[in-house]
């Protein structure tokens, strides 16, 4: 029960369902507004604001749901319940788009199971039934621009051809009797058929009427032309007009058989019609939902008012327009806290509060989302009183303060704890120090009755109740004491001053005046105002302390946090790097001890030099003792340039030269840079045409083609190149056999020509190694070097980013180390600057 009778005129009610229908795409949409009415069951209210709400995300996040064609046929649906009547074509064409769009929301709410999305809108589309049949039959009357088409029945097909034909004899007879009469001088030469009452005529002169045989069926405005019918047409005219006629029977007779075939569905048809209204509904509270940014907060079965927030709805509308903000309300009514008492200033907003705690509240139990922010909480209310503005009555003989007092009696004969009471002014209209009394008297047996409220009161002594009394909390409206002027923002927990001496000053009262006023009021009154803009002003002013203080606490204590996390991890992490390191260290000495074991061996074989062999094992013991001993920092840089050999290593041993392998160790070791022949060659060292020969670094024989200044055109196998002469060496027969037979050995001979071959012409000589680790980059570049020299391309760039600088850094120590590159710089400027190293390969 809502009291008093005109509670949604008082709230804006009113307002908020005209800018609801304005959403509205159908009459059926703005009759459920009309009906939107109060609700205290929560099943109910809940499955309301839920539907409003999935509507919202629909209007947010679909494009596809219908919005055409929200068409009301109830009227002839009902209408042709009665046998014999019918639906007109006009009706049977909005029954068809109508329907369409009932059939495209269910199926837009079907495709959604699935994702098990809008659960409270599937519902309602479920209980809708679609006839496949009624869509046929329609389609098989009207056609795509809701005419009756001529197939609609055999009959009417063939009325339609006789007319048809008769039309046509008609036109072809008008013609010829036309031209005639224009030979005759009966009628102007520019003179067309015209038409009259439906009938074909033509318009003769006044003078010549009785010279063309045939009926006269009007004369112009003037008098001055007749519009005659021919006599040999009119005949067939009247078969025309019997044929109308024949053809509208036909039409009503199929609409009649239609709307009989129906009848049977008509409970459907309308319960679908029912359907969109409500789908025009729920949509258009939905657009209002978004129009003043409202949100589904949380819910509660019992009686609670925790918002955070609030605003309202149409002081957000008008602000907007203005540009204008709004400032947002936050209040709290809960067992404790039942009824809030608001004091301040005139024009301070104590009223927009009372309305917007009454307005919302009706809003949210009417099915309506509310504007505030999705962590308040929204209780259910049985009543909500309301005593706002003049209700004076002459025919009731009630006055101001009369009216009140009505009110009140209502209020405690009829409230419980699960009523929200709204009252502006309490306790005004009479003489203060009696109207004061009675309040407070009133008061106290609301708050003895356990009821919910929002009270805006000027009165001292109802402040000095209410903070003296568990279950009512003082709120004031803050003022901004130093320009005068109101903050319209709401303060729980202490009484607001009425300021109305600063008031008064700003407006310009005389300051004797003011003088003689504080005189009358007495000493005690005015010291207690201003007490309590002390209070206010000092609980400001430490609010604010108090905020800056927590703001500053939680922001050390969210730096002392991430430093302890990044000390954690940068611990875990030195650990992890050492423990890899070390791992990394052990795995390199014993793959480096069984290489160069491997490598002595095959010196052996090979016959090769003890000398060299014991200079291989000196060196690889010198380099292990070396490692052991050496700092952290010099064991990364070392570790770092064991890779790098293992990993060319690794690549040497993919080639069928094994000899070059043990030559790049012995480099490695310290030992001669150039690798001395097995067999001597018993001549001047001079490479010429017909010379075996093989590549420096490698053990595939090859035969001198041509010699062309300092390069050589070589044949390896099935594969010429040209080379420099310097980077050839001359060997026996016996040697060149030795190499064929280790080359059949390894199976490689013309599978590696082929593949160098492969390789040249997919070589690219620009690589990319950002955002690759340190070691991975490495050895990436070493190859890409490797490759290069194998496909005898000068030049390469290497693209690895600027960043810090580490990676160009470790790159080009590497680049030092080998013995291919001839030179490196930076890319130019224009092109990349220190983030491109080009590195220059001596081929």
């Amino acid at each position: 029960m809502i009291y008093p009778e005109f509670f949604e005129e008082k709230i804006r009610f009113d307002r908020i369902r005209e800018l609801i229908k304005e959403q509205c795409l159908s009459s059926m949409g703005k009759e459920r507004v009309d009906q939107m009415r109060y609700v205290t069951l929560y099943d109910v209210v809940s499955r309301w604001v839920h539907q409003t709400n999935e509507f919202k995300q629909i209007c947010m996040e679909e494009s596809s749901f219908p919005t055409s064609y929200y068409i009301d046929v109830r009227g002839p649906l009902n209408r042709i319940k009665v046998e014999g009547l019918f639906l007109e074509e006009r009706e049977l064409f909005d029954l068809r788009r109508s329907l369409l769009s009932v059939k495209d929301i269910v199926r837009f709410f079907k495709n959604k199971e699935e994702q098990n999305a809008y659960p409270h809108l599937r519902e309602i589309a479920s209980k809708v039934m679609v006839y496949p049949y009624i869509f046929e039959r329609i389609d098989a009357i009207l056609n795509k621009f809701g005419k009756i088409k001529d197939s609609a029945s055999p009959e009417l097909a063939r009325i339609r051809n006789e007319m048809i034909k008769k039309q046509g004899s008609v036109s072809r007879k008008m013609a010829a009797i036309l031209n005639h009469a224009r030979k005759e001088g009966l009628v102007e030469t520019d003179t067309n058929v015209a038409i009259r009452d439906g009938r074909a005529v033509i318009p003769v002169p006044a003078g010549n009427k009785r010279k063309l045989n045939g009926i006269i069926h009007d004369e112009s405005a003037t008098g001055k032309t007749s519009f005659i019918e021919p006599a040999e047409i009119v005949e067939i005219n009247n078969e025309i007009r019997e044929l109308e006629y024949a053809e509208r029977r036909e039409i009503n007779r199929i609409l009649v058989a239609f709307s009989d075939s129906i009848r049977p569905y008509l409970e459907d048809l309308i319960f679908s019609y029912e359907f969109l209204g409500i789908m025009d509904f729920i949509r258009a509270k939905a657009k209002f939902a978004l129009q003043i940014n409202a949100c589904l907060p949380n819910m509660v079965t019992y009686p609670e008012v925790n918002w955070e927030d609030a605003t309202h709805p149409l002081l957000y509308l008008q602000n907007s327009v203005e540009g204008k903000e709004v400032v947002p309300l936050s209040i709290q009514l809960n067992k404790e806290q039942r009824i809030v008492l608001i004091s301040g200033p005139n024009a301070g907003g104590k009223s927009v509060c009372l309305q917007t705690v009454g307005l919302l509240q009706y809003m949210f139990q009417c099915g309506l989302l509310v504007p505030m922010d999705e962590r308040s909480t929204m209780g259910i209310y049985q009543h909500i009183f309301i005593d706002i503005g003049d209700q004076q009555s002459i025919e009731n003989d009630l006055s101001t303060y009369s009216s009140h007092l009505f009110n009140m009696k209502y209020f405690l004969r009829h409230g419980t704890p699960e009523t929200l009471i709204l009252i502006d002014e309490f306790g005004t209209g009479t003489e203060p120090a009696l109207g004061g009394a009675i309040a407070e008297s009133v008061l106290k047996r609301f708050n003895t009755m356990k009821m919910n409220g929002v009270i805006t009161t000027h009165y001292t002594n109802l402040k000095h109740y209410a903070s003296g009394v568990e279950g009512i909390e003082n709120g004031a409206m803050q003022f901004d004491t130093g320009q005068i002027r109101p903050l319209f923002k709401l303060l729980i927990g202490q009484p607001g001053s009425s300021f109305a001496f600063e008031i008064a000053r700003k407006i310009g009262l005389p300051e004797e005046l003011l003088d003689s006023a504080k005189e009358r009021i007495g000493e005690d009154h005015i010291n207690f105002d201003k007490h309590l803009r002390e209070i206010a002003r000092d609980k400001r002013y430490w609010e604010q302390k108090r905020d800056n203080i927590r703001r500053k606490d939680k922001q050390l204590e969210d730096v002392y946090e991430k430093y302890l996390t990044q000390l954690e991890q940068s611990k875990k992490e030195r650990q992890q790097i050492l423990e890899k390191a070390r791992r990394e260290a052990e795995e390199l000495m014993a793959t480096a001890n069984k290489r160069i074991e491997r490598t002595i061996r095959e010196i052996k074989e090979s016959q090769a030099e003890k000398e060299r062999t014991k200079k291989a094992r000196e060196s690889l013991t010198n380099f292990k003792e070396r490692l052991e001993k050496s700092d952290d920092k010099q064991k990364h840089r070392i570790e770092r340039e064991i890779e790098r050999i293992k990993n060319r290593q690794k690549r040497k041993e993919e080639r069928p030269d094994g000899e070059a392998l043990s030559e790049k160790k012995s480099k490695e070791s310290g030992s001669e840079k150039k690798r001395p022949t097995k067999t001597s060659v018993k001549d001047d060292g001079m490479v010429r045409k017909g010379d075996k020969v093989r590549l420096e670094g490698q053990s595939l024989p090859g035969e001198v083609m041509e010699i062309t200044g300092k390069n050589a055109m070589v044949a390896f196998g099935h594969l010429i190149t040209n080379v420099k002469i310097s980077r050839l060496q001359k060997i026996s027969n016996r040697e060149v056999k030795q190499a064929m037979r280790s080359l059949n050995q390894q199976s490689l001979g013309a599978n590696m020509a082929e593949q160098v071959r492969k390789r040249k012409l997919t070589f690219k000589p620009d690589i990319d190694v950002r955002g690759q680790r340190a070691e991975e980059a490495i050895q990436i570049v070493t190859a890409h070097i490797d490759d290069a020299v194998m496909c005898e391309v000068g030049t390469v760039k290497v693209l690895h980013g600027k960043g810090n600088g580490i990676l160009r850094q470790m790159l080009r120590e590497m680049l030092h180390t080998m013995p291919h590159v001839k030179s490196f710089r930076d890319e130019h400027i224009q092109y990349g600057g220190s983030g491109i190293t080009i590195v220059e390969i001596d081929i």
